[in-house]
């Protein structure tokens, strides 16, 4: 049995959505910077958990090709 393109591909792409992610919460930073640090532990730990979502079917994809 040779090894499955699909695990690399998948490694490479759960990398690009983690940069894109941090970037995309970076970008929002000087607002959410004035907020009282209780609303911005809500949203950091909020947005930290957020991002987790769209791994269950990619990592589903990497082990059997389907995505659902």
């Amino acid at each position: 049995m040779s090894p499955s393109w699909r695990k690399p591909a998948g490694m490479i792409a759960i990398l690009v959505l983690i940069t894109l992610w941090c970037a995309l919460i970076v970008s929002f930073s000087g607002t959410v910077g004035g907020w009282h640090w209780a609303a911005q532990m809500v949203f950091y730990v909020i947005t930290g958990i957020i991002w987790i979502t769209p791994l269950k079917p990619l990592l589903r994809w990497m082990e059997t090709g389907r995505w659902r």
